[in-house]
Parts: C-alpha cells; structure tokens; sequence
C-alpha cells in the first residue's frame, strides 16, 4: 500500500516524464524541419525513452495499490533559437527531472517506503546518465563552434552519440535477456 502523499508525488512525477517526451517530440521536429537529421533521430529516440519512464511510474502506481493518473501535459515549445540552445533546454530539464527524482526519494525515507525507495534507485542511476550524456552532447557542440559548417558538425556528432547510445542499449538488453 502506497501512501496518498507517494501517490500524488508520483502521479506529478508521471506529469514530469510525459512532459519530457512530449518536449523532445517537439524538438525533434524541429530537428527534423532545420534538416538536422542525425539530432531529430536522437530526440526521437529520448522521447520514447521519456514515455516508458513515465508507463514504469504508472505501472509501479498500480503494483503497489495506488491510482496513476494519465497527464495532462501542456503543449511544449516547438520553435527554438539554435541547436545550441535547444540541448541547453534538454539539459535544465533534465536537472529538474534528477531534482524531482531526489524529493520522490526524501519523501519515502520519511516515510520508511521501502519499496519505493527500491524502485527509484532504477531513476537515480538513469538521471545520473542523462545529465552526463546531455553535458557531453553541450561539451561536444561547444568545442565545434558555431561557424558556418557547425550545423552539419553538430549534427554528425549527435548522430554518432546516438548510435553509440543504442548499440549500448541493444547489449544491455542482450544481457538481460
């Protein structure tokens, strides 16, 4: 049995990573609209990830007794200044994510949730990951520049991180399986 209070946080949280993928399909969009293919493939790729983050939270809801809640989300930016400026957005709101990932997590230690404690471990590691995947792909942009070939650059460097991403994907499930 989950308390009301677990409950209602992690319903918000459900809000949080439907937002997140919803954003990223707006970004990738975008991507895709500036021809920058190799970015809208790896947006493409974060909103679903973003989507079976939130279907977990909903399902583990449901696991522990609870009433998941299905979002409202509102409509998310869709226009951006630069690609640049764009991952800059991924990664602040990826900072938040981790934030409301850590006050899920003070929440069951006071309340001594054992099993939601558990289950969160699996965010803790995988927010750890996003920040430091969205600093490489900033790290990465800003040591290309911004002259006039940067885009293409960009792009291809993107591309090569996603790919990268899912090869290390399709082994982790390898090895799972």
């Amino acid at each position: 049995m989950i308390s009301e209070k677990m409950e209602g946080a992690l319903n918000n949280q459900i809000s949080l990573e439907g937002y997140a993928s919803f954003l990223y399909l707006a970004m990738a969009s975008w991507c895709d609209n500036e021809g920058l293919e190799g970015c809208a493939e790896f947006m493409h790729r974060q909103s679903e990830e973003e989507r079976e983050h939130m279907l977990k939270i909903f399902h583990y809801i449901s696991d522990v007794d609870g009433f998941a809640l299905t979002p409202q989300i509102k409509q998310p930016p869709h226009k951006f200044d630069s690609v640049q400026k764009m991952f800059k957005t991924v990664y602040a709101h990826e900072q938040k994510v981790t934030k409301s990932i850590n006050d899920l997590l003070d929440i069951a230690n006071k309340e001594n949730d054992y099993s939601t404690l558990n289950f969160l471990q699996w965010y803790v590691e995988e927010q750890r990951e996003e920040e430091a995947l969205m600093r490489t792909i900033l790290d990465r942009i800003k040591l290309i520049g911004d002259g006039p070939q940067s885009l293409y650059y960009i792009d291809k460097e993107v591309r090569s991180i996603n790919k990268a991403a899912q090869a290390a994907e399709a082994a982790e499930a390898g090895n799972q399986g």
